[in-house]
C-alpha cells in the first residue's frame, strides 16, 4: 500500500510543480515596465529616455543634475563653464570629468578627418552669427584673418588642464556636446545595473539593449528636404548596441542680406559649406565620435565621407545628397545595410 500511496503522491505533487515553475517562468518572462522620461537642457534642446529598470526607479532629477553639471564644463554660452574659460584665458585645469574626454575624442576625429572636424572654428562660428556673439559682419579679410588661429593643434592638453599655443584661440564643442550628453547618461543608467536603454538628446542616439517587446530600439532618421512643417522620415533603422548622430542644415542657418548660409562651417575656407550633402548619419560605439564624424561629413562632401568611412572601421555612414537634376541619392555603408530600412514614414 506504501508504493500505491508514493505513486498517488507523486502524480499529485509533479502536476503542482509544473505550475509552480509556469507562474515563475511568467514572472521572470513578464515585460519590465519601460520607464520613460522628457525633459530640456543645453537651454532648449529636448532630450528622451527610455529604460527597462525591474526597481520601477525615476532617476529624471539625477540625469537633470547630472547635464546640468556638464554644461558648466562644455557650454560656450555659460560664461563660468570650464570651455568658456579655456576661451577667454591661455589655459584652464580640469574640475570636471569631461573636457579632458571631449578634447580626446575631438582629437581623434579631428586627425582621422584630416581636419574636416575642427572645434577650433569659434571664431569663425562667432563671425557668421551662429554662436554667443552675433555682432560680428564678416568678410573675406576678416576671414582669413580668422582661419589663421582657427586651427586644433594650437590646443594642447592632459588629464589635468588644457593650454594654448596661441591666446586668439577659441574651442566649440557644439557639434560633439549633445553626442558627449547621450553618452553621460546612458553610462550613467549603467553605472544603476541598466541594460537595456534609450537616450535621445536633440536627435542623437545611444541605444543599448532591447526595447519594451524585446526588440532593437527603433528609430527614423528625417529626410534632409523635410522643413519644420512638413516632416517625413528617409530611413527607420533597428539600432541594438549602438549610438547614431545625425547632421543636416535644413533646419540651422540663418539669412543675411537675402542669403540662406548653412551653420556647417568648412573649417578650410572659413565660409558655410556648399556642397551637395544634404544629410549625414554616422554610426558608432559612442554618439561623441558619431557626433564628431557627422559635422566634419558635412562639411567634407560625400565623396570625401565615403573615402573616410571606409578607411575607419569604427564607423557607418548613410548619406543623403543631391544631384545635378536637382534629385537625391543616398549611400548605405555595408556594416548597417542589414538594419537601415529606407523608406517614407508620415
Amino acid at each position: 500500500m506504501s508504493v500505491v500511496k508514493e505513486m498517488f503522491s507523486r502524480k499529485r505533487v509533479l502536476p503542482l510543480l509544473l505550475i509552480l515553475a509556469m507562474i515563475a517562468m511568467y514572472y521572470w518572462r513578464k515585460p519590465t515596465k519601460l520607464i520613460e522620461l522628457h525633459g530640456q537642457t543645453f537651454g532648449t534642446i529636448s532630450y528622451t529616455i527610455k529604460y527597462k529598470d525591474k526597481q520601477q526607479r525615476d532617476f529624471k532629477n539625477s540625469i537633470d543634475s547630472l547635464l546640468d553639471v556638464f554644461n558648466d564644463a562644455v557650454s560656450h554660452y555659460r560664461p563660468t563653464s570650464e570651455l568658456s574659460r579655456f576661451n577667454k584665458d591661455s589655459t584652464v585645469a580640469f574640475e570636471l570629468p569631461f573636457m579632458f574626454p571631449v578634447l580626446t575624442a575631438s582629437k581623434h576625429v579631428y586627425d582621422a578627418t584630416n581636419g574636416g572636424f575642427n572645434p577650433a572654428v569659434m571664431p569663425l562660428v562667432n563671425a557668421w552669427g551662429f554662436g554667443p556673439d552675433k555682432s560680428l559682419e564678416p568678410d573675406s579679410l576678416l576671414i582669413d584673418s580668422l582661419r589663421t588661429f582657427s586651427n586644433f593643434n594650437l590646443v594642447e592638453f592632459d588629464k589635468n588642464k588644457a593650454w594654448k599655443l596661441d591666446v586668439r584661440v577659441q574651442l566649440d564643442f557644439s557639434s560633439v556636446a549633445k553626442g558627449q550628453g547621450v553618452d553621460i547618461v546612458l553610462a550613467f543608467l549603467q553605472s544603476k545595473g541598466i541594460e537595456d536603454i534609450f537616450v535621445e538628446i536633440g536627435g542623437e542616439v545611444n541605444a543599448r539593449g532591447t526595447n519594451a517587446k524585446e526588440e532593437p530600439w527603433r528609430i527614423a532618421i528625417l529626410d534632409p528636404i523635410s522643413d519644420a512643417i512638413n516632416q517625413s522620415y528617409i530611413a527607420v533603422v533597428d539600432l541594438q548596441d549602438k549610438a547614431v548622430a545625425t547632421s543636416a542644415n535644413n533646419f540651422n542657418y540663418i539669412i543675411k542680406n537675402g542669403v540662406r548660409y548653412s551653420h556647417t562651417l568648412n573649417p578650410f575656407t572659413g565660409y558655410p559649406t556648399h556642397n551637395t550633402i544634404l544629410s549625414a548619419s554616422v554610426f558608432a560605439n559612442n554618439c561623441m565620435t558619431a557626433d564628431a564624424y557627422a559635422t566634419a561629413f558635412m562639411a567634407l562632401g560625400q565623396e570625401k565621407a565615403k573615402e573616410i568611412a571606409k578607411a575607419q572601421s569604427e564607423i557607418e555612414v548613410y548619406l543623403v545628397y543631391s544631384l545635378p537634376d536637382g534629385s537625391t541619392e543616398t549611400f548605405i555603408s555595408e556594416g548597417i545595410k542589414g538594419v537601415l530600412h529606407e523608406q517614407t514614414v508620415k
